[in-house]
């Protein structure tokens, strides 16, 4: 099975000692790219050394919510030149998180709305971490797209049916982690099960999130298979469908990442062109 794990954090101190291991664990699943994630634009040169060190790694740039009042998190000039990295795909993770709320609202909005800004410039597209925030998150994404179009994609989604369907109608993707795995997360599974098939990517936010049945342990690219396979059997197709659809929608959205030689990624549908467009409904079968 050939599948791409949308987001990770190589970079992260749980992998400091293995991560060779890790890597090649992952290829042996049959995960083909692994696209590690930013957190403060500090932490970026190691990040993109991580890329730079795996052929199969890329890596984005942006600030973290949790980190939005920090010093540089607004630093728009150094995350302008990281992503001119030929292994920089994408910018973020940014968003608003009000569960921890480590960050005053108005600061985090202003940063989420800066990374928007920033991804519409360089036509990059944008990772959106919200947590406990979805009036808001609804707010800003609506009010930005009718500024101007971006690519983004809700990452490690367990928000609620209502913003999928407002993140659907703006034509961003949505991402499952292994927290669709869950015994308690029937809700989640539904909304996988509806989500426009070309609309979803797969993840793992390791080190964080392991899916069942290795929750309890780090996390790692290799386990978004087990994810990956719920999300089909919530769907009634096979996991290699699931596995191929994903990985070509993975290539699309962020598109700086390189074909993988040897098979070409099969076409699963265009990604919607214009505001409130989409393939189909939530709530639809697929």
């Amino acid at each position: 099975m050939s599948i791409i794990d949308s987001h990770c954090h190589l970079d992260f101190p749980d992998f400091a000692d293995d991560l060779d291991g890790v890597v090649a664990r992952a290829r042996a699943a049959g995960v083909e790219r692994m696209i590690t994630i930013g957190t403060r634009v500090s932490k970026a040169p190691g990040v993109a050394a991580i890329a730079e060190r795996y052929d199969d790694v890329f890596f984005t740039v942006g600030t973290h919510p949790h980190e939005a009042a920090e010093d540089g998190a607004e630093d728009f000039d150094a995350m302008r030149a990281f992503a001119k990295h030929p292994k920089c795909v994408g910018i973020g993770e940014a968003g608003l998180d009000y569960h921890y709320d480590s960050a005053p609202r108005d600061v985090a909005q202003r940063v989420f709305r800066g990374h928007i800004a920033l991804a519409r410039e360089l036509d990059l597209p944008l990772v959106i971490h919200t947590r406990d925030a979805d009036e808001d998150m609804a707010a800003i994404l609506s009010d930005e797209m009718g500024q101007g179009r971006f690519r983004a994609v809700l990452h490690c989604f367990t928000s609620s049916r209502q913003l999928a369907e407002t993140a659907l109608d703006l034509g961003l993707m949505i991402s499952f982690s292994g927290v669709v795995t869950f015994k308690k997360s029937e809700d989640l599974r539904a909304i996988a099960r509806d989500v426009p098939l070309e609309r979803i990517l797969v993840e793992t936010d390791a080190p964080y999130l392991a899916p069942t049945p290795h929750r309890g342990r780090r996390n790692e690219p290799a386990f978004v298979v087990a994810t990956a396979g719920v999300v089909a059997e919530a769907r009634g197709i096979a996991r290699q469908a699931l596995a191929e659809a994903t990985r070509a929608n993975t290539l699309k959205f962020f598109s700086k990442l390189p074909p993988i030689v040897g098979e070409a990624p099969q076409a699963v549908g265009e990604l919607p062109q214009a505001i409130g467009k989409r393939p189909q409904a939530i709530g639809s079968s697929h």
